[in-house]
């Protein structure tokens, strides 16, 4: 991995996140992004397609990109692995980190969470590239 992607890829508002099906098909999906240590952490539902297509293959690529997904300009994916973090270690990390980076619009999700009685219901993305 080398630290400068890690450190551009933080530093994006949104991020590509393109994870593979079983048959192979890129499916890709824009998300926050935060650095924590030698990681990139995301934050995502346990029923979401991502959770599924990575517990099968934990092939990623990484792309900057628009709120719709749409790439920058000149993007070059990056490759990495990724895995599905639970523990709560993790989830602290990364609700801090993304509450730092994003702010308002982070505690706004989560409170929207709250009351649809769905907080607490996240997991981590760990990307390590």
């Amino acid at each position: 991995m080398t630290s400068s992607n890690l450190s551009e890829l933080s530093a994006e508002t949104y991020v590509s996140l393109t994870t593979f099906r079983k048959s192979g098909i890129a499916v890709a999906t824009p998300v926050w992004v935060v650095a924590e240590g030698d990681r990139l952490l995301i934050t995502t539902a346990p029923t979401s397609g991502k959770v599924k297509r990575i517990r099968h293959t934990t092939r990623v690529e990484l792309a900057p990109c628009d709120m719709r997904g749409n790439l920058s300009e000149g993007a070059v994916p990056v490759s990495g692995t990724a895995v599905i973090r639970d523990d709560e270690e993790t989830l602290e990390a990364m609700d801090a980190a993304l509450k730092a980076k994003y702010g308002a619009k982070y505690t706004a999700i989560r409170l929207a969470q709250k009351v649809r009685g769905t907080a607490g219901q996240s997991v981590a993305v760990e990307v390590r590239l």
